[in-house]
């Protein structure tokens, strides 16, 4: 089940299922499998690289994206909010809230998102950049994506708070080694959860 996901570096990730999908690509070095589906986050500029999702892009690649990352994404996008689903060549496509509760980074007013992607009949979570919110109680996933570097996102704690709610089979820690957090932050998150918690080598 591990090998459906590959880890990218930063929130960057590719889910090798039925189809080719990639969450946030940032930093790719250009020879990546092209996508059928981008899914992006929110608007900052390690989530939401044009640069990036042009890498992976081919004629008939679905790019999913909030509303605030309409100024910086050109082409056919759709543009989401949480509460939407989709489905895009047999993927469902679930947009979850993704915010802070009292940092100023990712407001819940901002609308950005997580994704709740099913492929092969597995649930794969990407929370996205945001704490430990109420909404995760609801969120029923096989595979969690959780950030673990904190200061603009949940910290391990947090991520370990997650992984008690939601109970996946596999949590993958994301969202460090680059600007923040490091791998002593994904290895707190393992000691904390356990054998559930795989860090995944960096495929990029």
């Amino acid at each position: 089940m591990e090998g459906l996901v590959k880890w990218l570096g930063h929130a960057s990730v590719r889910i090798e299922g039925d189809s080719i999908i990639y969450i946030d690509p940032w930093k790719l070095k250009g020879k990546e499998i092209k996508a059928d589906i981008v899914l992006i986050t929110h608007d900052h500029y390690d989530h939401c690289s044009l640069e990036d999702i042009d890498k992976v892009r081919k004629t008939d690649t679905k790019i999913v994206a909030p509303y605030s990352c309409q100024d910086k994404l050109k082409g056919e996008i759709h543009f989401v909010k949480p509460g939407d689903k989709l489905t895009f060549r047999g993927i469902e496509i679930e947009v979850v809230p993704a915010y802070n509760i009292e940092k100023r980074f990712h407001p819940r007013e901002y609308e950005g998102v997580g994704y709740i992607v099913t492929t092969k009949g597995i649930r794969i979570y990407h929370a996205g950049d945001t704490d430990y919110i109420p909404e995760m109680e609801n969120i029923k996933a096989d595979i969690v994506l959780l950030p673990v570097g904190g200061v603009y996102t949940m910290d391990a704690e947090e991520a370990g708070k997650v992984v008690s709610t939601i109970n996946p089979r596999l949590a993958i820690p994301i969202h460090y080694g680059s600007i923040v957090g490091n791998l002593s932050d994904a290895e707190k998150f393992k000691e904390l959860c356990g054998e559930v918690v795989k860090i995944l080598p960096l495929q990029n």
